[in-house]
């Protein structure tokens, strides 16, 4: 059985390489985003100020570009996915192959996922690298610690994708949860700012809840920002996560497919 998952995995790893167009202009999408971010942040350094959030013009610029190029191997559409197979009738035919539906649309998502990474991440950060001045972490251990981060967040943003995909089960038309999730995602992991340039009021609030784990933590990590016991916390936070998230999973699949009702079919 695990063989059938990990062919899943290297068929959406062979698909995405076979469409190199959108390959070369994702590369070319995130730098220009993070080029766009950079100059926004240089404006701000320029204006007088020299310290933001605890981070100096050229640490906020590496921050970015790492948050960025993480987001590229942990973004999936799991959540559109299983949205469209419940709109379309599909699920109802995935439903009987021996296979797990939702393990099924996660190793397809981690095929996705291992071909931005290798394809994606480090040619991106090579490249906006030899455009903007980045501050390359001092110890070499810190990649290796980032790396099975980055993994556990790539785990529980699929996991909260899940969620929300499920719920067209429920509401049918869940295009606008799935919108709010998104963006959720990218202002509270700190992937648009980090979390310590958050009003002190905030931030405590932002720390409780899950999307810190899934951007913030790894990149805070890699970059110094955490250091210590601080990273073995981090670790923790992450698998904390993962557990609680794997609860409402459980609760909602049980309960989808006892009410499945197809529109499309």
């Amino acid at each position: 059985m695990m063989a059938a998952y990990v062919e899943l995995i290297r068929i959406r790893f062979l698909m995405m390489l076979a469409y190199r167009v959108n390959y070369y202009s994702g590369i070319a999408v995130y730098a220009i985003n993070i080029g766009a971010y950079h100059f926004v942040w240089k404006a701000v350094y320029d204006a007088g100020i020299s310290d933001v959030g605890g981070f100096d013009a050229r640490q906020m610029t590496t921050y970015i570009a790492l948050a960025w190029m993480a987001r590229a191997f942990y973004f999936n559409n799991v959540d559109r996915d299983i949205a469209t197979d419940i709109r379309d009738g599909s699920v109802a035919i995935q439903l009987v192959r021996p296979l797990s539906y939702l393990a099924t649309k996660m190793m397809q998502a981690l095929g996705e996922g291992m071909f931005r990474l290798v394809f994606f991440s480090v040619p991106g950060l090579v490249i906006v690298g030899l455009i903007v001045s980045l501050q390359w972490p001092s110890e070499w251990w810190r990649w290796f610690v980032f790396l099975p981060m980055i993994f556990m967040g790539f785990i529980l943003n699929t996991q909260l994708n899940v969620i929300v995909g499920l719920g067209a089960f429920f509401l049918e038309h869940n295009e606008g949860l799935m919108r709010f999730k998104r963006v959720a995602v990218d202002v509270l992991s700190g992937l648009i700012v980090p979390l310590t340039v958050f009003p002190l009021a905030v931030q405590p609030i932002v720390a409780a809840l899950p999307f810190q784990a899934i951007t913030y933590l790894p990149t805070a990590v890699v970059t110094g920002r955490i250091s210590g016991g601080a990273i073995g916390e981090a670790i923790g936070i992450q698998l904390m996560w993962i557990a609680v998230c794997t609860v409402p999973i459980v609760v909602l699949w049980r309960a989808a497919k006892r009410r499945l009702v197809v529109q499309g079919g």
